[in-house]
């Protein structure tokens, strides 16, 4: 249980890619402060071992978190890969795995474009 550094580098002007790799059963990850990139999709691959299940989480004040949706209100949970937009725009973002095994080996990118270009 652990909580995995994020990278992030810009792709082109306004479009933010943030990546979290090697998340393990019980991690989380870094926040990503992006409150100014209202539009994001998040995706979500490698190995879910067993059971695993990662959900991609918000917050706003970076304490109490909560699972985020799809804009058909669906929860953002995973246990294949999986492509998603992200509904909310909350102040921190995170993924967490919630359940898995010894193989459990997710990796999520989440791109993120500023709203006003």
């Amino acid at each position: 249980m652990a909580t995995r550094a994020n990278s992030s580098e810009y792709l082109t002007r306004g479009v933010l890619r943030t990546r979290w790799t090697g998340l393990a059963n019980g991690d989380d990850g870094q926040a990503l402060d992006a409150v100014a990139f209202a539009d994001k999709s998040v995706h979500v691959y490698g190995t879910p071992g067993a059971g695993g299940t990662l959900v991609i989480e918000g917050s706003n004040n970076g304490s109490s978190w909560q699972t985020l949706n799809d804009p058909l209100g669906n929860p953002l949970s995973f246990n294949t890969e999986g492509i998603a937009m992200i509904l909310e725009n909350t102040l921190y973002v995170r993924p967490r795995v919630t359940a898995g095994d010894i193989n459990t080996n997710f990796s999520v990118d989440i791109i993120s474009r500023a709203g006003d270009l």
